[in-house]
């Protein structure tokens, strides 16, 4: 059985402008669903758009795993008016229905997980012909008459007695290929029913959606958090080893600092037992360099979707984000400082990470903040 998930993107936003693109808790939006779609059960994520430069992202991007695809979808089925059933027949005709599974993602559902995935693919394995999220409300509900839907107003429940009403949140739906063939729809007559968290209700079509639900998403990954043994120390580099800035010569070229003691310092951790990885956007032949030097082996560069990579390598490598340390200083690296089990910020940090972090360090980047770092990983592992 091929299981395939679908994520359809479009340039236009009215809303937010360029919402999908717009960086939530520090990476692209559309990449909070796509990230937990590549960790789920499906065999290959689609994202669908009419935007070339995701397309790139993507391509770029994601090349350790061969399970996200891009595909190019047509301007008329980009429009305001073009219903997303038009772009999932389109797309279905174009890979010719080479699938047993479709799974439709919203790509503004950033409370989506895996396991809500995989709880949608397990309603078709047990007999059903498709399946969709819902939330359980517990809110009354009225006519424009005066008229109560779903109560008594004589009669007013508590809510603990209260079944509420189950309400479509938009973010996953699947069918099987006969379903999609035969009623051009997401939904067929045997449907499954999968209950996501109520937070997962709200939507994103004005700024002050985008904060609520960005305040949510922070509050959600820090309560996953839990105190383990670190195992591993994930670095930024540009304001984290170096002070942020860089230094240009007369050709052009240009140079960073590096503070020897935070080296010192890391080799004294590895001795402990703690790997060391180097995560950063910038491709930089300086910075390969001077992590050659270090002989730190785990080092990726020009990575943007810092998240994900860190996901996977932590499935592929065996160890918990509970297991990690990571020090980071700016909005790119927000969701890994807010989701992993010990966060760090240099002094100098922006004052949004700074906000989240665990352990605001004494010293500044470029300047101690590294040393400063691996002495407290070698103390808490010692009273861990």
């Amino acid at each position: 059985m091929k299981a395939i998930g679908f994520i359809p993107l479009r340039k236009g936003s009215k809303g937010i402008p360029g919402k999908n693109k717009r960086k939530m808790v520090g990476r692209p939006l559309y990449t909070w669903v796509l990230g937990e779609a590549l960790h789920s059960n499906l065999d290959v994520v689609y994202v669908y758009t009419d935007d070339q430069s995701i397309l790139d992202f993507i391509t770029k991007e994601y090349h350790y795993t061969d399970k996200i695809k891009g595909l190019l979808r047509s301007d008329s089925s980009a429009t305001d008016t073009a219903s997303t059933e038009s772009a999932m027949l389109e797309f279905a005709e174009k890979i010719h229905y080479d699938f047993d599974v479709f799974c439709l993602l919203q790509a503004t559902s950033p409370f989506t997980t895996a396991q809500d995935i995989n709880n949608c693919l397990s309603a078709l394995d047990n007999g059903k012909d498709s399946a969709l999220t819902v939330v359980n409300t517990h809110r009354f509900l009225w006519k424009a008459d005066g008229t109560a839907i779903n109560y008594n107003p004589n009669k007013r429940p508590r809510r603990q007695d209260f079944e509420g009403l189950l309400i479509e949140n938009g973010a996953v739906y699947t069918c099987t290929k006969q379903v999609l063939q035969a009623h051009k729809s997401r939904l067929g007559n045997n449907i499954g029913i999968i209950k996501m968290p109520e937070d997962s209700l709200h939507e994103i079509d004005t700024e002050s959606d985008w904060i609520i639900v960005e305040n949510l998403l922070i509050a959600r990954q820090q309560q996953l958090k839990k105190a383990e043994k670190i195992t591993h120390l994930v670095l930024d580099v540009d304001g984290v080893f170096t002070d942020g800035t860089i230094t240009y010569t007369k050709d052009g070229e240009h140079t960073k600092s590096f503070d020897m003691r935070d080296g010192m310092g890391l080799e004294i951790l590895r001795q402990f037992g703690v790997e060391v990885m180097i995560m950063t956007s910038e491709q930089s032949e300086l910075v390969a360099k001077r992590m050659q030097k270090l002989q730190i082996k785990q080092v990726f560069l020009g990575v943007k979707d810092k998240y994900t990579l860190l996901k996977t390598l932590s499935k592929q490598q065996g160890f918990s984000l509970n297991n990690v340390a990571y020090v980071g200083d700016d909005v790119n690296d927000m969701s890994n400082i807010c989701s992993v089990g010990w966060s760090l910020a240099p002094l100098n940090a922006m004052t949004e990470i700074k906000t989240i972090a665990d352990v605001v360090l004494s010293k500044p980047s470029g300047a101690g903040a590294i040393r400063e770092a691996c002495q407290f990983i070698k103390n808490y592992n010692k009273r861990y």
